[in-house]
């Protein structure tokens, strides 16, 4: 067992920051010796010499010009006494951190909101000022993490030049693990027909026209925690457009819809049930590749107003369908806040039933890994109330202990998150989170939000069995009925007529009404 030696030097007193710190340490394993506050030179000496520790963590958060001189000292005395065979780190306020660097004494340095760094160096894995990258391949760096969660955040500005810079940016600032690719509306629909391309160039993201543009954009990734990239699957094309994200950005994992992206939404150039039948292949492909797969399902029906049942059944739907398909890791994406106006118990209750109904799948062959998020149209205008619509979001999110929180910029509400929004976004989230990680109360077991849950489960599968009763799931067919049926509906989808309910509205419309 390592030891760590801590203590407060010369007249600080602020002691929270090394406790924190040999907290973490313990938990990590090591052995731990507090000196306590304002700790003379001399005791320290002295100390080293009677624990021998392995790592000696010091801390000075006073005026950092009186700092330098007291570590000046102390180092000057562990040089003659022979004492600087171990590993010495330091914490203190930003401009004795950045003075201090310069002397290259110290092993690692952390400024008061640095816990992630701080378990990565107590668990040996991401040396301080030493090029290391990071795990690429989205599970390996979810363990990594462990137990903070993977950050995600999308992004894509109206330019390409002005997206390479961005995110070479976000890169540097280490701020996140997964940037979302977020192309606009023409690469997602017609980037293999350019001729069907419309005026709008960049509209909802970035416009991306060649393999090499998308190259270009991977090639920023590679700066600062080297975070991995992904982009969602297409409205058309979608095996080739698969492959192309592979073949260039290396897609992290790919987001697949069942029922959306075509005529019924707008997004895609498809009819419902050819898109259906497309979604069901890229699902295949993906799974032959033992790509990980997140289904974009739930939370389409919950921003249309769908009924929290519906929600789950949809989600709980599209998670079997990957099993059945050969999928062996699955991404179970869990959208909080929608729709906007949902209260904190009843989302819980949403959530805690879903993932309760998916995760009924987990086995050998079929791994479920949680990632939430911030609903997009519950952020208000206003950036100040947005960045608090997050944090308490975060927070809430927390109850599903995830192993991804898609951070959504406080910012989306009012316009595109520019690469300051992303980083200021993500450091928000960070926060709430290491709060939460030191402990937060279970609501699971709020009464509410038990009766809800198990009310919600049970209306769930009464829906995922009506659409079984049809044929099988993996039937394109069996698929659209469950729509044509009304089985799966939402309030904003009654102006998408389907054929089959077409047929029937003209049928009722020819009738006598007096005998009808």
């Amino acid at each position: 067992m390592k030891r760590i030696l801590g203590a407060c030097i010369g007249d600080c007193v602020h002691i929270a920051g090394i406790h924190r710190f040999l907290q973490l340490a313990e938990k990590q394993g090591y052995e731990t010796v507090f000196l306590g506050p304002a700790v003379e030179i001399e005791q320290i000496i002295d100390s080293i010499r009677e624990y021998n520790p392995d790592i000696v963590g010091l801390s000075y958060r006073l005026t950092p010009g009186a700092g330098i001189k007291v570590l000046k000292q102390l180092k000057g005395r562990i040089t003659e006494e022979g004492l600087g065979e171990r590993e010495f780190v330091l914490g203190g306020l930003p401009e004795l951190i950045q003075r201090e660097r310069k002397s290259g004494f110290f092993k690692a340095y952390f400024q008061g909101d640095d816990t992630e760094l701080a378990i990565s160096y107590l668990r040996g894995e991401v040396p301080e000022d030493r090029f290391v990258i990071l795990p690429q391949q989205i599970i390996e760096r979810i363990d990594s993490k462990k137990p903070f969660p993977a950050l995600r955040h999308h992004f894509g500005l109206p330019s390409l030049a002005e997206t390479v810079k961005g995110i070479k940016k976000i890169s540097e600032s280490k701020c996140l693990d997964i940037i979302s690719l977020g192309t606009d509306q023409n690469t997602q629909a017609h980037f293999f027909h350019p001729e069907r391309m419309s005026s709008g160039k960049g509209a909802g993201g970035v416009p991306v026209r060649t393999r090499e543009e998308f190259k270009q954009l991977y090639l920023a990734s590679r700066a600062g925690n080297y975070p991995l990239m992904r982009t969602y699957a297409g409205t058309d094309d979608l095996i080739e457009l698969a492959q192309l994200h592979v073949d260039t950005i290396h897609n992290a994992w790919a987001a697949i819809p069942i029922f959306w992206f075509n005529e019924m939404d707008g997004r895609g150039p498809m009819d419902l049930k050819s898109s259906i039948k497309a979604h069901l292949g890229a699902i295949k492909w993906h799974a032959e590749k033992n790509i990980p797969v997140e289904i974009l399902e739930s939370h389409h029906w919950s921003l249309r107003d769908a009924t929290d049942e519906v929600a789950i059944a949809a989600g709980f739907l599209g998670a079997l369908i990957c099993k059945e398909l050969g999928v062996r890791t699955f991404i179970s994406q869990y959208m909080f806040n929608t729709p906007p106006q949902t209260n904190q118990r009843d989302d819980l209750a949403k959530m805690f039933a879903q993932k309760e109904l998916i995760e009924s799948l987990q086995d050998d062959n079929f791994a479920i890994y949680t990632q939430t998020r911030t609903g997009l149209f519950s952020y208000p205008i206003d950036v100040d109330m947005a960045k608090g619509q997050l944090a308490q979001s975060t927070m809430l999110q927390m109850q599903l202990n995830p192993h991804i929180v898609h951070v959504v910029s406080y910012s989306e509400a009012n316009h595109a998150a520019t690469p300051e929004n992303v980083i200021e976004s993500c450091m928000i989230a960070k926060q709430v989170i290491a709060k939460c990680l030191e402990g937060q109360p279970e609501t699971i077991w709020d009464p509410y939000i038990l009766k809800r849950k198990l009310e919600l489960l049970k209306k769930a599968v009464v829906i995922v069995d009506a659409i079984k009763s049809i044929g099988s799931i993996l039937d394109p067919d069996v698929l659209y009925e469950s729509i044509s049926r009304g089985l799966l509906h939402a309030p904003q989808l009654d102006s998408y007529i389907i054929p089959s309910k077409k047929s029937i509205i003209e049928q009722i419309k020819g009738r006598n009404l007096d005998s009808s």
